[in-house]
C-alpha cells in the first residue's frame, strides 16, 4: 500500500480551472491550468458552459497527476474550491445542463432585486442570510431559470430538476453524474445563495417561497470538511475521497492562515475580496458588508464579514480580449509603470 502523502486541490475559477498537487509539507509540486471562454449573450449577462467547467477541471486534475507521476493510491483526498454564486441547472435523469451557467457577475436579475426591495423584503433577507439583496447571489438566478428556461418547471414538477452552484456540479460529475452522482453543497457555498439561514444552517422555507425555488431541487448541505464521497468518474482518481469543499474566498481566508477572529485577508483574482474572520459570531455590518459562513465542521459554523470589488483581474482580461489594447496580460505592468500617475482618472 502506497503512503497517502499527497492532496489534490481543484480550483474552479471564473476564467480558468486549475489543479494543484501538494505534498505532506503543503508544498505545491505540480500545477495545471486551463482557461475557458466567457459568454456575453447581451450587455450585463455573463455565462459559462457547464460542461466546459467540468471538462477543464477534469483535464487539469489528470494533467497535474501525470506531471508529478502520482497515482490515486498516493492521494489522501481531493479538496474543491470554486467560484461561488454561479448558478447551474441540470436534468437529474440525464445529468445534462438545461442552459448555460449564469455567472456571479451577471446582472440580468437586477430588476427582480429592485422589486424585492420595493416590496419590503430587504430586512428579512439580510437578517436570515447575512447578505445584501443583490443580483450577485444565486437565488434570483435560479428563479430566472425557472421562469425563462422551458425545461426547468417541467423537470421541477417531476422532481427531476437539480439546481446548484459550481461545487455541487463538480461533485455530482466526479461521483458518477446521472449514474448516481452525489448531490451536495457545503455551508460556505450555500450561504452565498440568498436561500440559506446562516444562523440555523439550513435552507429557509420562507426564502424558498419568496423566490419560488423548490426545496427538492437543491442539494443537501454538508460540512466543509469531509470525507463526503469517493470519486468514480476519473480513472486516475478512482476511489479518492472528496475531503474538503469551500467557496473560493472562504478557502482563501484559511489558506492565508486567518484562523483567529479579527484576522483579515484580501485576495486579487477576477475580483478583489476582503474577508475578516469573526469566529462563531455573526457580526452585522453598518456599512453594507456581508456576513457569511466561513466554514462548517461537525455541524458548527464559523463566520466572516466580507467586502468585494467585483472587477479586479477581470479588467486586465477586458483590456486584452475586449478592447484589444494589449496582447498579453503581462503588458499591463509596463504600461502602468510608463506614466508618473493616473492623472486623476479612475475606473
Amino acid at each position: 500500500m502506497a503512503n497517502k502523502d499527497y492532496i489534490l486541490a481543484l480550483d474552479q475559477g471564473t476564467t480558468s480551472s486549475r489543479a494543484i498537487l501538494f505534498d505532506s509539507f503543503a508544498q505545491p509540486i505540480a500545477t495545471a491550468q486551463q482557461a475557458f471562454e466567457q459568454c456575453y449573450p447581451q450587455p450585463g449577462w455573463v455565462e459559462h458552459d457547464p460542461q466546459t467547467l467540468w471538462q477543464t477541471q477534469r483535464d487539469t486534475a489528470v494533467q497535474a497527476l501525470a506531471e508529478a507521476g502520482i497515482t490515486a493510491d498516493q492521494l489522501a483526498g481531493v479538496g474543491i474550491t470554486n467560484q461561488r454564486e454561479t448558478a447551474i441547472a441540470w436534468d437529474k435523469t440525464t445529468g445534462k445542463p438545461i442552459c448555460n451557467a449564469i455567472v456571479w457577475q451577471d446582472r440580468r436579475t437586477a430588476n427582480h432585486i429592485n422589486q424585492l426591495k420595493a416590496d419590503g423584503h430587504d430586512a428579512l433577507i439580510r437578517k436570515k442570510t447575512g447578505l445584501v439583496p443583490d443580483a450577485y447571489f444565486s437565488a434570483t438566478k435560479f428563479a430566472w431559470i425557472l421562469e425563462h428556461v422551458d425545461e426547468a418547471p417541467r423537470l421541477a414538477a417531476k422532481n427531476n430538476l437539480y439546481l446548484g452552484t459550481v461545487d455541487t456540479w463538480l461533485i455530482y460529475n466526479l461521483t458518477g453524474g446521472a449514474s448516481g452522482g452525489c448531490f451536495i453543497t457545503d455551508a460556505t457555498n450555500a450561504s452565498r445563495t440568498m436561500l440559506f439561514d446562516i444562523a440555523r444552517g439550513t435552507w429557509d422555507d420562507q426564502l424558498l417561497d419568496l423566490f419560488g425555488i423548490p426545496r427538492n431541487a437543491l442539494p443537501d448541505v454538508v460540512d466543509s470538511f469531509g470525507p463526503h464521497a469517493d470519486i468514480t468518474a476519473i480513472n486516475e482518481l478512482k476511489g479518492v475521497p472528496i475531503a474538503g469543499i469551500a467557496g473560493d474566498q472562504q478557502a482563501a481566508l484559511f489558506g492565508q492562515m486567518c484562523t483567529q477572529p479579527g484576522m483579515v485577508k484580501n485576495t486579487y483574482g477576477t475580483g478583489c475580496f476582503m474577508l475578516m474572520n469573526t469566529g462563531d459570531e455573526i457580526v452585522p455590518s453598518k456599512n453594507n458588508l456581508l456576513s457569511t459562513v466561513a466554514l462548517q465542521r461537525g455541524g458548527e459554523r464559523l463566520y466572516a464579514q466580507e467586502g468585494g470589488v467585483f472587477i479586479g483581474g477581470a479588467v486586465v482580461q477586458w483590456l486584452r480580449d475586449g478592447l484589444g489594447f494589449i496582447e498579453t496580460s503581462e503588458e499591463v505592468e509596463a504600461l502602468a509603470m510608463s506614466v508618473p500617475d493616473n492623472g486623476g482618472v479612475h475606473l
